[in-house]
């Protein structure tokens, strides 16, 4: 797959003396959702502003579909639409007329076809008349992701999109984001809600203290940093683990009536047998078994704290 956007010994230090980012070196590709997750602070931000031409670089270089964003700054900014934390609208302007004047300072011409295909993309064809001010927070969201889409940029920058958006229309917004990615848009979203990145996202990057500390496919992830949680309901209390089983590093839980074994998702399943076995000789009887897997949050939070 061709990559999009490739970043390459990226670093920034602002005049204080922070330094934002510290050699970031990432490849995005042409046509997936990519999730950056990361503490407050972390540098998901300044990433993104860097690539969208608002922050200058100190150390590195990025191009965009081939232009470098310095010396090529129209043709790479040209193919980006960038969707802010904040929402910065003019209040009293209606919706199309944002998304008509966004396309123009692109030097795009009119084009009232492609306006409502994007307003009515985002459920907002009704609201095209309204004033910005009118609108709820949610709906006032969607409009900044059209003035992004109204140049019609192959790549969507989403700096928290849902941010402050109620569950249900957060929900609305995921598939939003999965229709833009059938239409062709590489999407780069940024995001505090793990469920997000773990409903949505391709591939996984993670940043803390300005450093991208790993990317990877979301699957292959989860697969290979998650762990697995056997729980065996006992059919009677014990009050501690048979020496037999001392191994297994099992954890009463629930007053005796549960233990909780914890093992990698790619350990040899002949350990489970094994404790299974050794269950039985212990005369352990248990009347019920269930398996949870790592969610991306715990692996996130783990990698985090390392």
């Amino acid at each position: 797959m061709n990559s999009v956007i490739a970043i390459k010994n990226l670093s920034k230090t602002y005049e204080s003396g922070f330094q934002a980012l510290k050699n970031v070196n990432l490849e995005i590709r042409d046509g997936e959702i990519i999730a950056l997750l990361g503490p407050n602070g972390a540098g998901k931000t300044t990433l993104i502003s860097i690539v969208c031409g608002i922050v200058n670089p100190s150390e590195g270089n990025i191009t965009v579909n081939g232009y470098d964003i310095i010396k090529d700054y129209r043709q790479a900014r040209s193919n980006i639409g960038l969707v802010p934390q904040e929402l910065h609208t003019d209040a009293f302007e209606s919706v199309w007329s944002t998304l008509a004047f966004s396309r123009g300072l692109f030097g795009k011409g009119p084009d009232p076809v492609h306006l409502e295909k994007v307003l009515k993309s985002l459920s907002l064809w009704d609201k095209k008349d309204n004033k910005i001010m009118t609108l709820s927070g949610g709906m006032k969201r969607r409009v900044m992701i059209g003035k992004a889409l109204a140049h019609e940029p192959r790549i969507l920058f989403l700096d928290e999109p849902t941010a402050g958006v109620d569950v249900e229309l957060r929900k609305d917004m995921w598939q939003v984001v999965r229709e833009l990615r059938e239409s062709g848009v590489t999407i780069i979203l940024t995001t505090h809600y793990i469920e997000e990145a773990e409903e949505m996202a391709d591939r996984i990057g993670i940043i803390n203290q300005g450093e991208l500390i790993l990317v990877e496919e979301k699957n292959a992830l989860m697969q290979k940093l998650g762990e697995k949680r056997l729980t065996l309901h006992l059919s009677h209390a014990i009050e501690a683990v048979p020496e037999s089983l001392k191994e297994f590093n099992l954890i009463i839980k629930n007053s005796g009536m549960d233990l909780v074994y914890t093992y990698d998702v790619q350990q040899d399943s002949s350990d489970i047998t094994s404790l299974l076995d050794g269950l039985e000789k212990a005369d352990i009887q248990f009347r019920d078994l269930e398996t949870m897997q790592n969610s991306l949050e715990e692996i996130f939070v783990n990698l985090v704290k390392k």
